[in-house]
């Protein structure tokens, strides 16, 4: 296992201060060139770990102003936590580092959307949205999409915690902070919740 690069709390202040930058139009882009993709051949060491919605709008690592290297992102429509992307973090905690895992949902989440719309949406999306649908039964009645989405992004970091041993574990030993969080579409603002 890899040595905490930074502890959560500098790893998290990174995340805020990439995403000022990001709202300001001031990327500085460091880190995203042909000497870091070099510098990374041997491995890596993701300070953070973003569960992300697969929407086309949300991109992390713009949205954080992060280089290569720098974030070991999932995106999955809903920013669900199943077992595929319970897998793909335990590995990132397990052997990357990283101190942080930010679970991001998003304004106008399509997943949420059509999640709280219900029907039929065939085998695979319905299953997908059964991931959402706790966060509905949790929302009050005639809740936003916008609340029902913070909800989501909450209900997401107990699936985390309660169906992965790896990562409840560091999580409570303080190797790693787990935190929700709201994507505006509009300004680009991340809002820690």
């Amino acid at each position: 296992k890899t040595k905490n690069i930074m502890n959560s709390d500098n790893a998290l202040n990174r995340l805020k201060e990439g995403n000022d930058r990001f709202v300001a139009d001031k990327l500085d882009g460091k880190l995203q060139d042909s000497n870091r993709r070099e510098g990374l051949t041997g491995g890596q060491e993701p300070y953070a770990i973003i569960l992300s919605c697969a929407d086309s709008r949300v991109v992390p690592e713009l949205a954080f102003d992060a280089g290569l290297g720098e974030l070991f992102v999932l995106r999955v429509a809903g920013n669900v936590a199943n077992t595929s992307t319970i897998a793909s973090i335990e590995y990132a905690v397990a052997h990357c580092g990283s101190t942080v895992i930010v679970v991001l949902g998003h304004q106008s989440c399509g997943a949420v959307t059509a999640a709280v719309s219900g029907g039929d949406n065939g085998y695979n999306l319905n299953h997908l949205l059964s991931h959402i649908t706790p966060a509905i039964s949790a929302s009050e009645e005639g809740a936003s999409i916008t609340d029902i989405v913070k909800k989501n992004a909450q209900l997401q970091i107990d699936e985390l915690m309660n169906r992965s041993a790896i990562i409840s574990k560091a999580a409570n030993a303080g190797d790693i902070k787990i935190v929700p969080a709201y994507y505006n579409l509009d300004s680009g603002k991340v809002d820690f919740l």
